[in-house]
């Protein structure tokens, strides 16, 4: 069925939302970084999000969405929908070039301003139980956890984890994790509860469909083809994931196509289930 809005967690969309509207970013960035009551964030500006090396030949990188606040700290969000065990890798490499781009040759290191990576993946990419959703790492020493070399904050959120009674205190981070993992292409209507935020309302006027032109549309059935192909690949391909792994592979891949928004008709042509098997998961 297809519903009132499109997907916030598509490149398209997720852009559009924290790329394009600062009072959006910085809700999202104060609700979900580790960030002290005197460290919240009350300015943005955009930076471009490609992390060009200083020497030629090594390799550029193009993040979702850059910022930098009023006190020059750096912040770097990026939506992974598939995971791989490179992943991490590419968000170490991402936050040092940041770091590391901050102070020409020759100045003062005191110069350099922290740096936190946000990154929100839309599949299961840590060997950790079925409630560890957020993983918040720094710079620490080994034998005494509480002394922290400040600078780098890397922040992962595995999105089919979260559930809303774990962190029920913080409304804000409660909504926006919702807004990530309840909207989809099949939702009518939005709960009321969203819709109650000005910010998440705003967000959703951003994603409803007829906001967009056909040109776009096209575009972000592209991506979606894309997703799909890259987790064919990591799985080995659905064929091959049925003969070794029958009903409860295709079980799997159902559950984590669902859970990123695509169409239940979809999910049962790709996979071979019927659609009321996967309306059912």
């Amino acid at each position: 069925m297809e519903g009132k809005y499109l997907s916030p967690k598509a490149d398209l969309t997720f852009k559009k939302i924290f790329g394009e509207h600062k009072n959006l970013l910085m809700s999202l960035l104060n609700a979900l970084l580790p960030l002290k009551d005197d460290e919240r964030i009350v300015s943005v500006d955009y930076l471009t999000p490609e992390l060009v090396p200083d020497t030629f030949g090594k390799k550029d990188t193009i993040v979702d969405v850059r910022c930098e606040d009023a006190s020059k700290r750096q912040f770097i969000v990026e939506m992974q929908m598939n995971w791989n065990n490179t992943f991490r890798q590419r968000v170490l490499l991402n936050a040092s070039k940041a770091i590391v781009k901050q102070v020409p040759q020759g100045n003062d290191y005191s110069l350099l301003k922290p740096v936190y990576c946000l990154n929100l993946i839309n599949d299961i990419g840590f060997d950790a139980g079925p409630d560890e959703f957020y993983h918040d790492y720094a710079i620490v020493n080994v034998e005494h956890s509480d002394r922290v070399i400040e600078g780098l904050r890397l922040v992962f959120i595995e999105l089919p984890k979260f559930k809303p009674q774990t962190i029920a205190e913080k409304k804000m981070t409660v909504l926006w994790l919702r807004f990530l993992t309840e909207i989809d292409t099949e939702t009518v209507e939005a709960p009321q509860e969203l819709l109650d935020d000005p910010y998440i309302s705003e967000a959703l006027e951003i994603l409803e469909r007829s906001a967009y032109d056909e040109a776009q549309l096209y575009a972000y059935d592209r991506y979606w083809d894309a997703v799909v192909n890259e987790r064919v690949l990591i799985d080995g391909g659905y064929k091959r994931g049925m003969a070794e792994g029958g009903l409860k592979k295709a079980l799997a891949i159902a559950a984590k196509m669902k859970a990123k928004g695509h169409p239940a008709k979809e999910i049962a042509e790709m996979t071979g289930l019927d659609a009321e098997t996967v309306i059912n998961l």
